[in-house]
């Protein structure tokens, strides 16, 4: 039987950008993607954030693969059940340098920083933000926001409620997304990330497993009213 192994070794991240850190920024989202997505596709939901005062940051996946068998659709994702505790600790890492280097020098604290993420990004966020303490100092998150993300086991099997305690945490979906549909109790599985997080904030839209923009820029005009 073959002995399995790990390597570390650098990788080159690819992420794109909307709108650009200066001094007049004072709003900056992270926006993660789900499984399957372009970082430069997904970026497009997010076009309308970048008004100057705002820079958005689109990570994508560490993982490609094509989406079909013409071999003309990629897409992106962040991990697989497949060696996952090493592409968690990939991911992370490449996040936490990520974080560090657009921010380049600008002190978290004089920004409101929003953490997106949309279906499988939503998972991510969470692992994210559910770091260890002298890692998850670093970050400096005042809003989560979770997208049409999928948490079987509930929330607490991502992140631990506390330390969302002092952060604005927002779930978003669609009534009529086919993962939320096709549930056998979808009211159950609500109520359990509920109560998994009693300040969790529900918005619910009529649409399907999709970031619709003007769901997003009421979200956007709610942090601007209280940032």
């Amino acid at each position: 039987m073959a002995t399995e192994h790990h390597l570390t070794v650098p990788r080159t991240a690819r992420y794109y950008t909307l709108g650009e850190l200066s001094p007049a920024t004072t709003h900056v989202w992270f926006c993660l993607h789900g499984f399957g997505q372009l970082a430069t596709y997904f970026g497009r939901k997010f076009t309308n954030l970048a008004d100057g005062n705002t820079f958005v940051i689109l990570p994508e996946g560490l993982s490609r693969s094509y989406l079909d068998g013409t071999y003309s659709r990629v897409g992106a994702s962040w991990l697989t059940r497949e060696d996952k505790e090493h592409e968690i600790s990939d991911f992370l890492s490449y996040l936490n340098t990520l974080y560090a280097s657009v921010l380049n020098g600008r002190e978290p604290s004089s920004l409101h920083i929003t953490v997106l993420g949309f279906s499988q990004g939503a998972a991510v966020a969470c692992r994210w933000l559910n770091q260890p303490g002298n890692l998850a100092n670093r970050l400096r998150v005042d809003r989560l926001i979770l997208w049409a993300g999928y948490f079987p086991n509930g929330l607490r099997e991502l992140i631990d409620p506390a330390k969302l305690a002092a952060i604005d945490t927002h779930y978003v979906y669609g009534r009529q997304d086919e993962y939320i549909v096709q549930m056998d109790d979808a009211k159950g599985y609500l109520n359990r990330i509920q109560a998994d997080l009693p300040a969790l904030k529900m918005t619910a839209f009529d649409g399907g497993h999709k970031v619709e923009t003007e769901v997003l820029q009421q979200l956007v005009a709610r942090s601007k009213l209280v940032s």
